[in-house]
């Protein structure tokens, strides 16, 4: 049996687990104040005070660092890869410490999970990070020359989720043909085919539906005119495409709950809104459909705001006659993380190297 240390960290919580095999024995979620992150300075800083918050957690819950077979992070903004699980090597710590990974909180997961395996003198990895690139070389041309476009999305959650669906369908994940549609702050739409990623769209970088707080694709004349208007600096046009566009832009707020309720409460404009977001991931899911030649095993919604019905009924109404339409609400980034360092520790697949 092995008892795996996971670590998932996020801009204002890092979520921790320990499994045993692939069962978890205990989880935690470690939030963090504005006022403590502040006085560690940048992101790659804060690494000595997540880890000591995480020894802790353990140390309460009962759990003696000795036990701990191997431990996993979250992978960061590193270089484009393909899917699997990494064993953390130091051309990866060089990349998990650059200015693009220093941006995002994820890229601690692999650095704490590194200094655990070196503290234990255990095996650390990542596993699938936002980065995987699987694109076939005709979704990457963007139309202009000089920008390409880029695989960011939630490979974790999504391709953990139809390992499941697929073994639900009684075949392998790597034999089947699937759209996955992650919904949550960011919304992706991927197409899996055979065990990779062959397109999906870059929400990091403004492209797709719209979702909670990000505009999606926009049309680009009036934005380039919004841009040369001399109203905004570029950081504040960043601010509304990544993090006030979306519903938060129409409706004030980035809570799908909060605007699920001005819905029930008839609020017609909301529902406008809501439904419009539904619409075009839609739009989303018949683009990948196209992708993938009209043969698809399962179009697969997950990602928190799976959790909302009336949401996924909008979109089921709209594409249930494709193909079955399966609902697997949540992130499940902590299990898919196990289960990735599982896979290898069981010797089922090699460990990638980065």
């Amino acid at each position: 049996m092995y008892r795996i240390l996971v670590i998932n960290p996020g801009s204002t919580s890092t979520k921790m687990a320990v499994y045993e095999d692939s069962s978890p024995m205990m989880e935690a979620t470690l939030r963090h104040s504005s006022e403590d992150l502040e006085e560690w300075g940048s992101i790659p800083n804060q690494k000595p005070y997540r880890k000591a918050l995480i020894e802790q957690a353990l140390e309460k819950a009962g759990i003696e660092l000795h036990t701990l077979s191997a431990a996993v992070g979250r992978g960061g903004m590193v270089r484009p890869i393909e899917s699997g699980t990494y064993a953390i090597n130091e051309k990866m710590l060089e990349d998990l410490n650059g200015p693009g990974a220093a941006s995002h909180a994820s890229s601690l997961g692999g650095l704490i999970a590194h200094e655990f395996g070196v503290q234990l003198g255990i095996p650390a990895y990542v596993v699938d990070p936002i980065v995987v690139d699987e694109l076939e070389p005709v979704a990457k041309l963007s139309g202009l020359a000089g920008i390409e476009r880029r695989s960011i999305f939630h490979a974790l959650n999504t391709k953990s989720v139809l390992r499941k669906v697929a073994r639900g369908l009684g075949m392998p994940y790597e034999d089947g043909r699937f759209i996955a549609v992650h919904m949550g702050g960011g919304i992706t739409v991927s197409a899996h085919r055979y065990g990779r990623v062959i397109d999906v769209n870059s929400a990091l970088d403004g492209d797709g539906a719209f979702t909670p707080d990000r505009t999606g694709s926009l049309p680009l004349l009036p934005l380039i005119e919004m841009c040369y208007s001399g109203e905004y600096t570029k950081e504040e046009m960043v601010d509304k495409v990544q993090r006030k566009g979306g519903l938060h832009s129409y409706l004030n707020t980035n809570n799908m709950i909060e605007a699920s309720e001005m819905v029930k409460q008839g609020d017609e404009f909301a529902a406008l809104v809501v439904d419009s977001m539904a619409y075009q991931i839609c739009k989303e899911i018949g683009a990948m459909f196209a992708v993938l030649e009209g043969r698809v095993n399962a179009i697969v919604l997950t990602g928190g705001i799976a959790y909302d019905q009336r949401f996924t009924a909008l979109i089921k109404k709209r594409v249930d006659m494709l193909c079955p339409v399966i609902t697997h609400a949540g992130e499940n980034e902590l299990e898919a993380l196990a289960e990735g360092a599982l896979r290898v520790l069981c010797g089922q697949e090699k460990a990638s190297v980065y």
